[in-house]
């Protein structure tokens, strides 16, 4: 049986980079909207979860009979009320680049002490079987650390190269992809999806042996 197409909800190439790793294994054949030629939709939802399930639909719809699998995460920064949040992206304006955001950052931060800086991304996935699936599959991630006054690393992307990292005396980008993925909160949310996703296909394959009738390797949709 051929992979499935699984659209990832992205048009940025870090993340999509760390999608491809976190999921090499499984029997999809990832594509990224950019590569279907698919413009991203406006993020209008209140909340992380919001912003991740109307792009997973979005997705979804971008191509016959795919899945979709979409990631909206951000970082918290407790001395700025947790901002910048979900509008991590484009914490600068919208079409911010990662120096923009970054440089925002800093001047909010300016002269708040290093014990105060405490801070965490968040990551909330999302898994849909198709555009109107009425059981997605959500899994969420923390990683805890803190922002620093300059940058170190150049791995990573966004507000990697500020992140850092006590226990590791490291930030983000200072990590090879590998060890990103094990320590990351995309990495733990995806972790708890590919539960999610292997006992669905547990239970798909127990109800094709019931009742003698294939239903496919991600079980049937809603």
């Amino acid at each position: 049986m051929p992979n499935r197409l699984l659209v990832v909800a992205t048009t940025n190439a870090g993340k999509l980079r760390e999608f491809r790793a976190l999921l090499a294994d499984l029997p999809f054949d990832l594509r990224s909207l950019q590569e279907l030629g698919v413009a991203a939709p406006e993020e209008t939802g209140s909340s992380f979860l919001e912003n991740a399930l109307l792009k997973a639909r979005h997705a979804a719809a971008a191509a016959p009979d795919a899945a979709a699998i979409a990631d909206d995460s951000g970082l918290e920064v407790d001395a700025l009320g947790g901002a910048p949040g979900i509008f991590s992206a484009r914490y600068a304006g919208t079409g911010a680049d990662d120096a923009a955001n970054n440089a925002k950052l800093l001047r909010e931060l300016q002269g708040v002490p290093s014990e105060r800086r405490g801070a965490r991304f968040r990551s909330v996935l999302v898994y849909v079987s198709a555009p109107d699936d009425a059981a997605p599959l959500i899994a969420e991630g923390l990683w805890e650390g803190s922002i620093l006054e300059a940058p170190r690393g150049a791995g990573g992307f966004g507000y990697d190269a500020y992140f850092w990292l006590p226990t590791l005396r490291l930030t983000a980008a200072q990590l090879d992809l590998a060890d990103k993925n094990k320590l990351s909160h995309r990495g733990m949310a995806m972790r708890a999806l590919r539960e999610q996703l292997a006992a669905r296909s547990l239970g798909a394959a127990a109800e094709t042996k019931r009742c003698g009738a294939p239903l496919g390797a991600w079980g049937p949709r809603p």
